[in-house]
């Protein structure tokens, strides 16, 4: 099974494993507080739509 977005590039977007996991669920918590249009119609779950919006650079890890 492959993961998408790669997590071996995933990880480069963060400056440690520590802050990509807690990016993300953030960014997943977001996601399922609001209402998902965004996320429903591509058929994703949360946590990965979060990932691919980080992988693409749409969302920024701030530390």
């Amino acid at each position: 099974m492959m993961m998408d977005p790669p997590i071996d590039k995933l990880i480069k977007k963060a400056p440690c494993r520590y802050a990509l996991v807690v990016a993300i669920t953030r960014r997943t918590k977001e996601l399922l507080s609001m209402d998902a249009e965004q996320f429903g119609d591509s058929g994703m779950k949360a946590i990965s739509y979060a990932a691919k919006e980080i992988y693409e650079d749409r969302i920024r890890i701030v530390l």
